[in-house]
């Protein structure tokens, strides 16, 4: 992940400052001083991570060192990752009985699921992100690349040399495998934690698939589902006919203003763009950022509203971390601190003992595990410069 070199820009600025007051007399330290923060409040964030840390800890996981494992391994996947990304050492109680349930799931693959899984390449991909956090002596170094290879064999490779089936480079779940841009991005943000770059034939692979789920028509994106809604965000798949979560309000509007963009995905696009190397001046790369400039926000989820509100704060969160940007200027012009903000409607919503949880119960938002997972993955993208 590319980090934030905010704590660099500030030296060199007070540097700056200090020579202009040489020069003119002025007392430029104490305009330095007084200039805004960027980022939330130091005091705030540690207190809502540390409740958030505290729940999980003293009341989310069970015995065996799960949460909540009737949903899988990939949950306790990310929850342990949220941990590990809020400072929590691999040797902390609940971290290390987490690490060792998952390690129960090991494939003889190379695959880290449940065996009868449906979602192996969700479980997997949570799994390989969960030990690459864990990983800072290479005690998981084979774990990690046995899961990498495992993964790149779920790829749909269909379609061949001329790459023209719309499934192509992508990963899904289910009994029918139809690939998805939230799996697809979820298989490259376990590629990228791996260790790959963009340069990596499957990371190619995938951007071609990412790159027609985006609502622009391009030399990389001749669906024909391109032209009809040509608002540079993403939507769930353009594979097996297309689809989008995020509807119409009328049931047959698909055919004539084609498939809705969303926010979770796209960000989740935009975010896979990046990790494939592509520019900030590439046509894709511009329709989704300004996809993003007239649709954000940290009250809901553009296009569903509340529904998969901490996934899409989690992918928010990565996205806008991985851009390298401290602001996000919307189209009307007004500058948005997206980890302060982000930060403050956390706290806002965190109940009393720490959780969080989505009333909108969609896509598993009612668990408290999973959600309070969320909040703290997208927390841990939020940290004040200080805390870096």
């Amino acid at each position: 992940m590319l980090r934030r070199r905010s704590s660099k820009l500030i030296v060199m600025l007070s540097a700056a400052a200090l020579l202009v007051a040489a020069s003119v007399g002025a007392t430029s330290p104490a305009r330095a001083a007084d200039a805004p923060r960027i980022g939330p409040d130091p005091q705030q964030y540690r207190e809502v991570v540390n409740k958030g840390l505290h729940y999980l800890q003293t009341k989310g996981q069970a015995d065996d060192g799960s949460f909540s494992a009737k949903a899988g391994p990939g949950l306790t996947a990310l929850v342990v990752t949220s941990m590990l990304k809020n400072g929590q050492s691999v040797d902390e109680p609940s971290v290390a009985k987490g690490l060792t349930y998952l390690k129960g799931f090991v494939q003889k693959t190379g695959g880290i699921h449940a065996p009868d899984s449906l979602y192996k390449n969700y479980e997997t991909s949570i799994a390989v992100m969960c030990f690459a956090s864990a990983n800072k002596d290479h005690r998981y170094d084979k774990i990690i690349n046995d899961a990498d290879g495992f993964l790149k064999g779920l790829q749909n490779t269909e379609g061949g040399d001329d790459k023209k089936d719309p499934a192509y480079g992508g990963v899904g779940y289910g009994r029918n495998k139809r690939p998805d841009l939230s799996n697809t991005a979820m298989f490259l943000d376990a590629l990228i934690a791996a260790g790959k770059g963009p340069d990596d034939e499957a990371v190619q692979r995938a951007i071609i698939f990412v790159s027609r789920c985006q609502n622009l028509e391009t030399v990389h994106n001749d669906t024909k589902w391109a032209v009809k809604n040509p608002d540079g965000g993403f939507y769930y798949t353009a594979a097996a006919g297309g689809g989008s979560e995020a509807k119409w309000d009328k049931k047959d509007a698909n055919e004539t203003r084609g498939l809705r963009s969303y926010g979770s995905m796209t960000y989740a696009g935009l975010k896979s763009l990046i990790y494939a190397g592509l520019k900030s001046n590439d046509p894709r790369v511009v329709a989704a950022t300004d996809w993003i400039r007239k649709n954000y926000s940290v009250d809901e989820n553009p296009g569903v509203g509340q529904q998969g509100l901490f996934y899409y704060y989690n992918t928010f969160g990565k996205t806008l971390s991985v851009l390298g940007q401290d602001e996000i200027t919307d189209m009307a012009g007004k500058k948005h601190d997206w980890r302060k903000e982000l930060v403050e409607k956390l706290a806002k919503l965190q109940g009393p003992d720490g959780a969080w949880v989505n009333k909108a119960d969609r896509w598993m938002e009612s668990d408290p595990n999973l959600v309070t997972g969320f909040a703290l993955l997208a927390l841990s993208y939020s940290a004040p410069p200080a805390s870096k």
